[in-house]
């Protein structure tokens, strides 16, 4: 007995355990609409990250590899966008479509050693085929159409049929359903039961994903561990959510309908300080001699717009909920942090990205050079081709010093031996 085979199997079998337990309680809180959403978006992660595991062991096991070190379990997002993950699992229905099993996996399947295990296998990788067929054709069903004209919907498919677009002759054709005359939609009628059917496929791909995953999961203890079913073992992945809503989503506030005035100071607290970082990589751009790659600084802007406006949607709320004045400390304090950004950022970027003259008198004129013939207002200079020379208005050898370009980051160092001389007899 391979103990990472027990291993991987005692893991499968905890989220197997876990889809189920998520299916039950998707109908505990039928009575509380949200938590009921959270639910069903954890129903729907565990029993994609079953579906996913019992088929990397599947195909581990027929070719008679190793188990994976990790089975494949969705990563649940970090707490301030659960939401978000929430809405994404939702609208995905959590990645289960794209987790059916394929033909080529099933004919990896049918090339196994023949037993009633593994038949039960094919058997339920089929059902979960048919789900799918069922999920991509029960669109198709449909079709424009014209309503009577008392506006009723008849059971005998009462109204005409609208024209379809030239060259798509399918009325359920994605093409038609968008572009075609009809005001209204409707199943076509001559293709009611084979949607009906089609319908109960689809709508029976969660009994069939963990009929799926039991079936592997049969299949593997007969096989790797003579029978032997191990207790449920580690479990990562939405399964360790199951019944645990509030903690994975919880309640947030909600923007007022209508703003009082200290919370009017938050918001335009923040909107303002938001603003002062948008304009950040515009002005280190400017200093770094960047607008060349204009489109690149207005990208950045436009970022930080977006996540600024995006995070003051979401926390928002929060902020404003004390009451009285206490409810506008957030706006001041993002109001003074705006006008510190605002007003150093200049400065700071100016620092950093110095020009050839500026660099000049930071490094050398108000250094070693202090007391010399050097000095910043014993010399004249000027920019020559990269090059910055520094002629002392009395007698003495020209400093030609480089990089001296807009924008650098690189300190002034000598260009000749003539230069690097005086610079060592300064102890530059």
């Amino acid at each position: 007995m391979s103990r990472s085979w027990e291993r991987a199997i005692a893991e499968l079998r905890a989220q197997g355990l876990a889809a189920r337990a998520s299916a039950d309680r998707v109908n505990e809180t039928a009575a509380d609409l949200r938590q009921r959403t959270i639910a069903v978006a954890v129903h729907y992660a565990a029993e994609t990250d079953y579906l996913r595991s019992a088929l990397a062991l599947l195909r581990a096991h027929l070719a008679d590899g190793r188990p994976p070190q990790r089975l494949p379990a969705a990563r649940v997002w970090p707490g301030p966008i659960r939401d978000l993950w929430m809405n994404q699992v939702l609208a995905r229905t959590g990645g289960l479509w794209q987790a059916v099993p394929g033909a080529a996996v099933v004919d990896q399947m049918r090339s196994g050693p023949a037993s009633p295990l593994l038949d039960a296998v094919i058997e339920q990788a089929e059902a979960l085929q048919a789900s799918l067929h069922g999920h991509r054709r029960h669109p198709r069903m449909y079709e424009k159409y014209f309503p009577e004209r008392d506006g009723g919907v008849r059971a005998d498919g009462g109204g005409r049929p609208a024209p379809t677009v030239p060259g798509f002759p399918d009325p359920g054709h994605p093409v038609n359903l968008t572009f075609a005359g009809g005001t209204g939609l409707r199943i076509q009628p001559a293709r009611a039961d084979e949607a009906s059917r089609l319908k109960d496929d689809e709508f029976a791909v969660h009994h069939r994903a963990l009929a799926f995953g039991d079936a592997v999961l049969d299949l593997l203890v007969e096989a790797r561990l003579d029978g032997t079913r191990p207790q449920a073992g580690r479990l990562r992945g939405a399964g360790q959510w199951v019944g645990r809503e509030e903690e994975l989503v919880p309640a947030r506030a909600a923007w007022p309908a209508k703003l009082n005035g200290f919370q009017a100071v938050t918001l335009a607290g923040l909107g303002l300080l938001v603003l002062a970082c948008t304009a950040l990589p515009l002005t280190f751009g400017k200093e770094a001699d960047l607008f060349s790659h204009y489109t690149l600084l207005f990208a950045a802007s436009g970022t930080l717009a977006l996540a600024g406006t995006a995070i003051v949607h979401r926390t928002g709320p929060r902020l404003i909920q004390a009451p009285g004045l206490r409810a506008a400390a957030p706006g001041i304090a993002s109001g003074l942090l705006a006008l510190a950004v605002w007003q150093g950022q200049g400065p700071v970027a100016d620092h950093f990205f110095a020009g050839p003259y500026e660099r000049y008198e930071r490094e050398l004129a108000h250094g070693c050079l202090a007391a010399s013939p050097y000095r910043n207002d014993a010399v004249q200079t000027r920019v020559d081709h990269g090059v910055l020379l520094v002629t002392p208005t009395s007698q003495g050898t020209t400093l030609r010093l480089g990089p001296a370009e807009n924008g650098s980051t690189h300190p002034l160092r000598p260009v000749d031996a003539a230069t690097r001389k005086v610079l060592d007899d300064f102890r530059c």
